[in-house]
């Protein structure tokens, strides 16, 4: 895991988030508000969406900082 990385496990797959290189679009909580929400800690709650839903919406991160590993 990389320096300023955190991951955020559900059944199946990990949601890892990269402090350092987010541009806090807020892109994320406007597309999954349920999974996304910064005034809460943990402010990602991954099991809130299905695995689709995740890897849909990580996928439109602009800075990369979501990223997602599917768990064996």
């Amino acid at each position: 895991m990389g320096k300023g990385n955190k991951e955020y496990s559900t059944d199946g797959i990990t949601v890892i988030w990269n402090a350092e290189k987010c541009i806090h679009a807020g892109i994320c909580v406007k597309t999954l508000p349920n999974v996304y929400d910064p005034k809460s800690k943990p402010w990602i709650s991954a099991d809130n969406a299905s695995k689709d839903e995740l890897v849909n919406q990580i996928k439109q991160c602009p800075s990369g900082a979501l990223s997602y590993k599917f768990d064996q």
